[in-house]
């Protein structure tokens, strides 16, 4: 196990910061998050995850580092224990290496490699997959995240295989686990070199796109799974999406359809209004995508505190029911 439990935190009685703490405590004892296997790893990790993009200009908009650092801890307190992040991300790293370093112990840290020496541009142009330069990633990444190890580093925009086969990429992450910077190889990857990278049966894990609006990457999900890779879904709720009810479509499809290049036409082709019960539109998207039975966790950024809660409640609540989630990915193809 990579986890122990969290020292309990001592407060003035009835002081807002024991009311923070007893509302944290009530938060964990009520949503028991459900977790998995992350693969063959031997890593056992939430099905609910943390995506810290988010946290890339915490200067601005609002997101000052104080905020930074208290939704850190709060991900950890509500039971949280895998956080994904990027060099690419701005002051991510950094943040989570102040904020909850001396908490390394709570939590699984997934990074990427082949981004930029500067950190401040995610251009596929600009990436870099030498051994040189994902030693470098590496080893920035170890000193702003404060440890000592990375629990799995992912090469991040799925460059081809013949791409990383020419720089020796994987020779030297393999190098770099045997030094003990790291402990698993990942690949952040989409179509059309996806399937290609789960041939190479070098990964540990994969990070892959899916989401109830977005099922192409949903056989390749399985195929990854069935090598041992633990597999990391990304995409499921879009950054926060507003928690409406059913009703509030509108604004749903404002937010959605910025993220997809399209409005949520897919969702009232397939009706799925009509089966759900009143379940929030959030909430069936981030149930439908932990329902695949290929995923080990599903990562979900935000900057809120609420958006947060209300996404460990909805992940609590654990897959679909069997016939809602068939119905619905029914209903889903058919439409598409």
């Amino acid at each position: 196990m990579i986890l122990r439990a969290a020292p309990p935190r001592v407060a003035p009685p009835g002081s807002e910061a024991a009311a923070n703490l007893d509302e944290t405590r009530y938060l964990r004892h009520m949503t028991d998050l459900p977790s998995a296997p992350f693969g063959t790893t031997g890593a056992h990790i939430t099905r609910l995850g943390f995506g810290a993009m988010e946290l890339r200009a915490p200067g601005g908009s609002g997101f000052d580092r104080a905020a930074a650092k208290s939704l850190l801890h709060a991900v950890l307190d509500r039971g949280i224990n895998f956080i994904d992040t990027s060099p690419d991300y701005g002051e991510s790293e950094t943040l989570i290496g102040e904020a909850i370093g001396a908490r390394r112990d709570e939590y699984f840290i997934a990074t990427k490699c082949g981004c930029p020496a500067d950190p401040s541009t995610m251009d596929r142009r600009l990436h870099d997959y030498s051994r040189n330069n994902l030693r470098r990633c590496v080893e920035e990444s170890l000193r702003r995240l404060r440890t000592d190890h990375l629990d799995l580093v992912q090469i991040h925009l799925s460059p081809s295989r013949e791409e990383l086969g020419r720089n020796g990429s994987i020779a030297e992450l393999e190098a770099m686990r045997r030094e003990g910077k790291l402990r698993f190889i990942g690949m952040s990857g989409v179509l059309p070199d996806l399937a290609d990278h789960i041939a190479m049966r070098c990964f540990d894990a994969f990070q892959i796109p899916y989401s109830a609006m977005e099922l192409a990457h949903g056989e390749l999900i399985t195929k990854a799974a069935s090598t041992g890779a633990g597999v990391i879904v990304r995409g499921s709720v879009y950054r926060g999406l507003p928690h409406a009810r059913l009703g509030a479509l509108q604004r749903v499809r404002r937010q959605v359809g910025r993220m997809l290049g399209r409005g949520l036409d897919l969702w009232e082709r397939a009706n799925l209004d009509a089966i759900l019960g009143g379940m929030s539109v959030p909430e069936f998207m981030l149930r439908f995508t932990i329902s695949h039975p290929g995923q080990s966790t599903t990562i979900v950024g935000t900057k809120s505190r609420q958006h947060l809660d209300e996404n460990v409640k909805a992940a609590a609540k654990g897959p679909l029911p069997a016939d809602l989630y068939e119905e619905a990915a029914r209903r889903l193809r058919a439409a598409a």
